[in-house]
């Protein structure tokens, strides 16, 4: 489907898992000028099998972002949809989803387990994001990123600090590193400690008193005594950095607050933050989505959507989540079999046969969770 979310410009499917999945003996239409924003034309897409058209009453139907009310409208009932649906969040959408008998697959609802891995598109996005955070940090950062020797003196390297050593924070580091800056890093989670330190990175470390660690891998939010603690040890770290690269992120909760706008201020001018956080409400109380602001000559970067600025590895790595996922749903004949035992099927499945039957979802839109 061709994206309509402003600003939106990945694509679901893009030739190469096109072209594998028309050999498998499926019939794949794409919608004309899907993937021309991601810098794959249409030609490309009937090169490799598919079939230029109107792909709306199709059986199964790919997206990248949650499909807008005109969208829905020309959704068949009945159908079968694969996107980013965040349902924690999007109550009505479930709703309507599950009233129109819609089978729904939202792909932020992989299960983090091992046999999953190959089609979790939050990691697969949240790549991108981290890499390109640095770069937007870099080109915005009146300084040298690396260590230079040169006849006018030496240069100091730039130092980044990075909160959340996720997907997201691990790419940051190792770009930031790569780019030869002295990189530090928090999270809540001890356990990624080594991974911090075999890119190259400090690792903070601070006794909270508990562990930030949630189920299935996520984050959860920390204990009021346990915020003062990380908020003390950010700000010495915040006020020592020319950047800091902000991940923390919660599902189905707004972004836990861990910048103040005094500890913008602290900064040193030109320095830069890149709220990846920004949005679900940021990770500093300055952040505006989808804005960049100064704020005493500190760069506050509140970019939304920032695998979307970099399309063609973004959709890519999409596509190639979406085949792994299918490979799940499609029998060797060809035909849609949803699986409701497989554990990864059964976790990212929102609404089938009128019901909403993903029990997070539940819970989220308060529908009462079987025993």
């Amino acid at each position: 489907m061709r994206e309509t979310a402003p600003g939106e410009r990945r694509v679901a499917l893009v030739p190469e898992t096109v072209g594998r999945l028309a050999k498998s003996g499926n019939e794949v239409i794409v919608e004309r000028g899907a993937g021309e924003a991601s810098s794959f034309p249409d030609r490309m897409y009937t090169e490799a099998g598919g079939t230029i058209g109107d792909a709306w009453d199709a059986e199964l139907v790919l997206k990248v972002a949650k499909p807008s009310d005109e969208e829905l409208a020309r959704l068949r009932q009945g159908a079968v949809l694969i996107a980013f649906l965040s349902p924690l969040s999007n109550h009505d959408l479930v709703r309507e989803l599950g009233r129109r008998r819609v089978t729904a697959l939202s792909m932020d609802a992989i299960p983090r387990i091992t046999r999953a891995q190959p089609m979790d598109a939050l990691s697969s996005q949240a790549t991108v994001a981290g890499y390109k955070a640095v770069l937007l940090a870099a080109a915005a950062l009146p300084k040298f990123f690396p260590m230079l020797t040169t006849a006018a003196g030496t240069i100091a390297p730039a130092k980044a600090f990075v909160i959340g050593a996720g997907v997201a924070g691990l790419q940051a580091i190792a770009t930031a590193r790569r780019l030869g800056a002295v990189v530090e890093a928090f999270d809540t989670r001890p356990v990624v400690k080594e991974q911090v330190q075999s890119l190259g990175a400090k690792f903070l470390e601070v006794d909270l008193g508990e562990t930030g660690e949630g189920a299935g891998g996520y984050a959860k939010e920390l204990s009021e005594e346990a915020h003062r603690r990380e908020v003390q040890l950010l700000a010495k770290a915040v006020k020592e950095n020319d950047i800091v690269i902000t991940t923390a992120a919660i599902p189905g909760r707004p972004a836990p607050k861990l910048i103040t706008a005094d500890m913008v201020r602290s900064m040193k001018p030109g320095s830069v933050i890149v709220d990846l956080a920004a949005e679900t409400g940021g990770n500093t109380d300055l952040t505006e989505a989808g804005k960049v602001i100064d704020v005493d000559g500190v760069r506050v970067d509140g970019t939304t959507n920032i695998p979307s600025t970099m399309p063609y590895h973004a959709s890519q790595m999409y596509s190639r989540n979406i085949q792994s996922l299918l490979g799940l749903m499609i029998t060797k004949e060809g035909k849609l079999n949803l699986d409701m035992s497989d554990e990864v099927i059964r976790g990212t499945v929102i609404t089938k046969d009128g019901e909403v039957v993903h029990d997070a979802t539940r819970k989220a839109i308060g529908e009462k969770v079987p025993a």
